[in-house]
């Protein structure tokens, strides 16, 4: 930032300066954008959101399916209204913002922030932080919010929510999404980050599902070697216990050995026939289970016996397919490249800079809305759609009736001619570019726009606002079929 030269102030304003500086915080994220307070913000000081429906943008694909809602507007507007539809009402945000490239790619009061401008990471920071603020009451309780954000800004960012949201557990997932890299002066750049941000005390965040093929297979002793004891049984006596095989099934588990009985072998076949196998490896060193037996049971249904006929030995297999997810994602499904822009161009035809992989975003609301079939997912960066596609995917996988609202500007055109089109076709299917025919994936969909009413209390203004309310009412209820209407009321 340009530095202020104070030589010339008067002495009274160098004192509030100072002042002033003495109250800031000691630690955290200070930036200063006071110079050009965003237009939008202000706006909404004398002009109130409101929706307008658009009638002939509705679609239907289903006649009992999930009724979807797309905003078309700034998105400060559509969060403003949605504080009044929707307050702590959303499980899950997810947000892919401008990423502050330094290219002209996003505006602030209108204008292009470019690498020159002084200011650009300030106004990044403001232009967030205002949304955010408002995003922040849309939550549930247990509602997550999933931003992701590149190389440009990750670090104030990761600041930004940790004082937005200072009892909340945030992680930072690293996403290969571009595996060729893109070359910098240094490195070549081939991931994004998501932050997860989420409650802390409670499992919130789903299993990731493997396959068999890619399920976590290892050894139910604990193998590990090294100086430490921790791997022997004398750093856990209530891991060192029989399991119970029988015709290499397991059907239970004894109970935790007294310390002074040693068995004479890995496995011991009892007179009944039923062996019982301890965690003993084959030079006869005693180890422990990874689970106590206190706990053994519940993991039950991954154990597994596999037996050695050369040297007749009995081992105990773990087969993990519910794993935590991990913090680095390099799948191939997770390329923006192939999954991304390829996909969107075989929907439809529009140019759209650096959609996301549909996988990535759906991996993204799968791990907090697996079991959460009703949810409500937000996203008001919307873009090219991929959201709202991905949610559409869930919901035709697993039955699920899960709700989007997207909101997006039509800079450009982009909602009416990349987004709304790509979720038309999602919803009552296409032939794509190579001429197959997808299968629409179902579900409806209510288009509005953002118009205003004056904030200032007059009896006209209110009378003006009651009118303009329907469609906040209705989607505030959940209720869009019109049932009457005279000029006194409606009734849905």
């Amino acid at each position: 930032m340009p530095k202020t030269d104070y030589s010339s102030w008067p002495k009274e304003d160098l004192i509030k300066k100072i002042n002033a500086l003495e109250k800031r915080k000691k630690y955290g994220l200070v930036w200063d954008a006071a110079k050009e307070p965003e237009k939008v913000v202000l706006d909404c000081q004398k002009e109130l959101p409101v929706l307008k429906e658009i009638k002939d943008k509705e679609i239907h694909s289903s006649k009992n399916g999930v009724t979807h809602i797309l905003i078309e507007g700034d998105n400060y507007h559509a969060l403003s209204v949605l504080n009044y539809t929707h307050e702590k009402s959303v499980d899950v945000i997810y947000i892919d913002p401008p990423y502050n490239t330094g290219a002209k790619d996003w505006k602030y009061n209108n204008n292009y922030v470019d690498m020159n401008d002084a200011y650009r990471h300030s106004k990044w920071l403001s232009f967030m932080d205002s949304r955010l603020r408002l995003a922040k009451s849309l939550l549930k309780e247990n509602g997550v919010l999933i931003c992701t954000v590149d190389d440009n800004e990750q670090a104030a960012l990761g600041l930004l929510l940790r004082e937005l949201f200072p009892n909340r557990e945030i992680t930072c997932v690293t996403i290969v999404h571009n595996p060729s890299g893109i070359q910098g002066k240094n490195f070549s750049y081939s991931n994004e980050y998501a932050f997860f941000v989420y409650r802390g005390d409670k499992k919130v965040i789903a299993f990731e599902k493997r396959t068999d093929e890619s399920a976590d297979v290892r050894q139910f002793m604990n193998t590990a070697k090294g100086r430490s004891s921790n791997y022997l049984r004398s750093s856990g006596l209530n891991c060192f216990y029989p399991i119970l095989v029988e015709n290499l099934k397991i059907i239970g588990f004894g109970d935790i050995c007294n310390e002074s009985f040693h068995p004479k072998a890995p496995s011991i076949l009892r007179k009944d026939g039923i062996t019982e196998v301890y965690p003993v490896d084959a030079d006869g060193v005693e180890r422990k289970w990874v689970f106590s037996r206190q706990s053994v049971e519940s993991i039950r249904d991954e154990l597994s016996v596999k037996f050695n006929k050369p040297m007749r030995i009995i081992s105990i297999i773990r087969t993990k397919k519910d794993i935590n997810y991990k913090t680095v994602w390099f799948e191939k499904k997770f390329n923006a490249k192939t999954y991304g822009t390829q996909l969107l161009n075989n929907i439809i035809d529009a140019e759209f800079p650096f959609p996301k992989s549909l996988y990535a975003v759906e991996e993204c609301i799968k791990a907090v809305v697996h079991d959460r079939n009703n949810a409500i997912i937000l996203d008001f960066f919307a873009g090219s759609g991929t959201t709202g596609h991905a949610v559409s995917d869930l919901n035709k996988e697993d039955g699920g009736h899960r709700q989007f609202i997207l909101c997006t500007n039509n800079e450009n055109n982009i909602c009416e001619e990349v987004c709304y089109p790509r979720i038309k076709k999602v919803m009552k299917g296409y032939n794509n570019s190579k001429g197959e025919v997808i299968e629409g994936l179902g579900g409806n969909l209510k288009y509005y726009e953002t118009a205003f009413v004056p904030a200032a209390l007059t009896d006209k203004n209110k009378e003006l606002l009651t009118k303009q309310s329907i469609e906040m009412l209705t989607l505030k209820e959940g209720t869009f079929e019109k049932v009457t209407e005279n000029p006194s009321y409606v009734i849905y």
